[in-house]
């Protein structure tokens, strides 16, 4: 009796550590985010949340240069886009990208040695396009990013590669039957759940439609609406994954379609994922011809960005830490073009994809 009680404890403890290893230890805090009796409510676990806050503290900045002097283009030669900065200005903000972006490599990761002007090195041609992609993101989509803005920072982290960015994933190769459009995989881009891996190329690069609710009667788009919901899903889940929120941040859990029960940041999603794409588009894909093979994909794409590349966790990326003012060489041209506007009023048909009568 006494041999089978000693062994009974060692089961006892695996038992129990299979049942709570899904668990987290209390106390949780409840966030009331809508109505009383919507269960629109954020749970966060308060000790997540304090690392979370410390990973996400951006640097001191850098003294403010004085005014006046010479500009760059007196100085330097063949500058393209900061070329409306004073050299001190321009000098300031080198040094700030610097430890932003390369700060063991230095100036050389982005420049010739001897030679600032040579286009000969690819990350310059690169950083040129980066530098363009931030300044036209703080002009042109203050829908999503407001006047807080971004900068380099704001993804690089001290890495000269974000540490969050995507490739088309090529999947595990395993046959149709097991994994239907890659389902059934445990993957961390959809949190491990078993939608379909993949929500990126889609949605964040190219532009299908974003729906839950099916557009046309059983039976005939009943195959099309499920696996297109499905795929929605796992957007849903990257999403909720990067901000660190749950779903009834943008929605209302009584009508998930409903755009006007949503709340407002349902609206700044909806620019969000257009701007992602536009900068993967227009900005990401056009470097392809110039980056190195181990810049790239199995598939030889380029990395590109998604929700977490940004935001890393933080319902806004660096919690909304402001960054932008302090470097205002950044906040981009005025005559930046505006992003696609909101439609006036929901389209006609069920879909996730329609934008708010009311958009901020």
């Amino acid at each position: 009796m006494s041999i089978l009680k000693l062994t009974s404890v060692p089961v006892a403890v695996a038992v129990a550590s299979v049942v709570l290893i899904g668990c987290e230890r209390p106390p949780p805090e409840t966030v009331q985010l809508g109505y009383r009796g919507l269960a629109m409510e954020h749970v966060q676990n308060p000790r997540d949340l304090a690392r979370s806050y410390a990973a996400n503290q951006p640097p001191e900045a850098i003294p403010a240069a004085a005014p006046g002097g010479p500009m760059v283009t007196d100085v330097y030669q063949n500058v393209q886009v900061l070329n409306d900065l004073t050299m001190a200005d321009f000098t300031r903000l080198m040094v700030a990208v610097t430890l932003w972006v390369s700060p063991e490599e230095g100036c050389n990761y982005c420049h010739v040695p001897g030679d600032f002007a040579s286009d000969d090195i690819y990350t310059k041609v690169v950083s040129r396009r980066m530098f363009q992609m931030t300044r036209d993101t703080n002009a042109g989509w203050k829908d999503h990013v407001a006047d807080t803005g971004v900068t380099c920072y704001t993804c690089h982290r001290g890495n000269p590669v974000p540490e969050y960015v995507w490739v088309t994933d090529p999947g595990p190769k395993l046959p149709s039957a097991v994994a239907p459009t890659g389902q059934n995989i445990a993957a961390s881009s959809v949190a491990y759940s078993s939608l379909p891996f993949d929500p990126f190329t889609p949605f964040l690069d190219q532009a299908n439609e974003i729906r839950v609710i099916g557009d046309s009667a059983l039976p005939s788009g009943n195959l099309a609406s499920t696996k297109q919901a499905e795929w929605t899903y796992g957007l849903m889940m990257h999403l909720s994954d990067a901000l660190g929120v749950n779903c009834t941040y943008c929605h209302n859990s009584r009508s998930f379609f409903a755009w006007d029960q949503s709340t407002p940041q349902r609206t700044t999603a909806w620019y969000a994922i257009r701007h992602v794409r536009e900068m993967n588009q227009d900005y990401i894909w056009p470097l392809n011809d110039v980056l190195p093979e181990s810049r790239k994909g199995p598939l030889g794409d380029p990395y590109r960005i998604a929700c977490f590349t940004c935001h890393q966790g933080a319902y806004k990326p660096l919690y909304g830490a402001q960054m932008l003012k302090d470097y205002p060489a950044l906040a981009g041209p005025a005559q930046a073009a505006a992003p696609e506007a909101a439609p006036v009023e929901p389209a006609a048909e069920a879909s996730e994809d329609a934008a708010p009568a009311t958009a901020l």
